[in-house]
């Protein structure tokens, strides 16, 4: 129980924090407005302005928004935990004994930032679907409270990411080994236990990596623009286009790292709370590491 009360915190400060940033930053009188009113006529106000007259970006635009993001969004979240869920059930997740000799991974700096960055990204994939996903939703205060939360959980994670890339950008840099990771895929499509080539971080941790921060800073930018409206007409279409299709591959790689961290490896979890993993792990999963 004691574990779980600085992540619990943690999630209700960002949580609070977000929506309050974000109703700031989107210029809301919540005190008056929170509960009144919908949110169609303001998304049908946004729609009409990026659509404008279907010129350069309009019709691809129009057409990506109404009738291929939400079924990306949909098939993603469908598709790869199914995908998981086969791979739970036919090869099942590892496990390594906790009671043997443990290696410090994570120092407390380290968890702290990750967890921020983990609660903030988590926010802003959930109610990035709940915008996309918003007309089966109903819209109306549930969305429109989704959205103040997705803006305060951009900030904060525009501000803890930039330390996330330079604690572990040394540690995330390409190796020669990654490609034989990426060939046997970790050994995760195997119930035997052989050690693989991955140093502190699997080259799939590396391409979380690179996608979470630099991908993150482009969705960072454009979500800015786009709601910002400080550009041309063209320009925010454009970017729209560009902010949900990166997103689309980012919740991939979101769910991917949730079933990794929960599942696929019994106990990784409580790596990112404690600091510590197995020796037994680490030498298998992470056969190059010198610790």
């Amino acid at each position: 129980m004691q574990r779980l009360i600085l992540p619990g915190a943690v999630l209700s400060a960002v949580l609070a924090a977000s929506f309050v940033i974000g109703a700031n930053a989107a210029g809301a009188d919540l005190l008056v407005n929170f509960a009144q009113g919908s949110s169609a006529d303001y998304y049908k106000d946004l729609i009409a302005f990026i659509t404008g007259d279907w010129q350069q970006f309009g019709r691809l635009f129009t057409e990506l928004q109404g009738q291929v993001f939400w079924k990306v969004f949909l098939a993603v979240i469908t598709i790869v935990p199914l995908a998981f869920f086969l791979h739970y059930l036919v090869i099942g997740a590892m496990e390594f004994s906790h009671d043997g000799e443990q290696v410090l991974f994570f120092p407390l700096f380290a968890r702290i930032i990750h967890l921020i960055a983990a609660i903030s990204f988590g926010l802003l994939a959930l109610t990035g679907l709940m915008v996309i996903l918003g007309k089966f939703l109903g819209g109306g205060t549930l969305v429109r409270t989704a959205r103040y939360i997705h803006i305060g959980a951009a900030i904060v994670f525009a501000c803890d990411a930039p330390l996330m890339f330079l604690m572990w950008v040394k540690d995330m840099l390409p190796a020669v080994y990654d490609i034989k990771w990426l060939f046997i895929l970790g050994g995760y499509l195997s119930k035997q236990k052989k050690p693989v080539p991955a140093g502190k971080y699997n080259a799939g941790q590396k391409m979380w990596f690179w996608g979470a921060t630099v991908g993150g800073g482009v969705m960072a930018y454009t979500g800015y623009v786009i709601w910002n409206m400080g550009a041309s007409l063209d320009t925010v279409r454009l970017y729209v286009i560009v902010h949900n299709a990166l997103g689309a591959g980012l919740v991939a790689f979101f769910l991917t790292h949730l079933y990794m961290s929960l599942f696929a490896i019994k106990g990784s979890l409580n790596s990112m709370i404690t600091g510590y993993k197995p020796k037994s792990e680490v030498d298998i999963l992470h056969s190059r590491y010198k610790y």
